[in-house]
């Protein structure tokens, strides 16, 4: 059973949020691709290559939809039974460093943007991303050009421990 280190995620994240790591590829709509090269840093386990639509996973060249785009990655982890697992939580304020958020800005139903929790002040998580590149962020990203009232957000407890 392999156990994830929230604070190898943490780092890895630290290290990046600014800069493109060579051994994997860089999208123009990076927040994905980042997030889910921090939760591998963390020891979460990938399957279902070479097939893109199922599992979570990087390799060859290519990568499941899960691993590079928000709303795949939100779907996934809404279903996954194996790899990879987490749970929905209600608030932001249950999320620990490693934990990671969808964000839906316009309220549509579709979830455009990813990011991980690097650190908690007062109750309150803060978060990494790329794209457009950020560290040590308020969550709720209200000061994002993208936000918008009706944003919506999934806050996705990592699993400590995968099968």
């Amino acid at each position: 059973m392999a156990v994830y280190d929230r604070e190898a995620a943490v780092a890895y994240a630290n290290r990046w949020w600014n800069d493109y790591n060579p051994a994997y590829p860089k999208f123009a709509v990076d927040c994905t691709n980042y997030v889910s090269q921090c939760l591998r840093a963390g020891g979460a386990p990938m399957w279902g290559s070479p097939n893109r639509e199922r599992g979570w996973w990087i390799g060859g060249g290519n990568w499941s939809f899960s691993w590079s785009v928000s709303h795949s990655l939100r779907w996934y982890l809404a279903g996954s039974q194996r790899g990879l697992r987490a749970r929905r939580v209600q608030s932001a304020g249950e999320l620990e460093p490693g934990d990671i958020i969808s964000y839906d800005f316009e309220g549509d139903g579709v979830f455009n943007h990813t990011t991980i929790v690097t650190s908690k002040r007062d109750g309150v998580p803060y978060v990494n991303a790329h794209t457009y590149n950020v560290r040590d962020r308020h969550w709720a990203y209200k000061d994002s050009y993208a936000w918008r009232p009706d944003a919506t957000y999934i806050f996705w407890k990592i699993n400590d421990r995968f099968d």
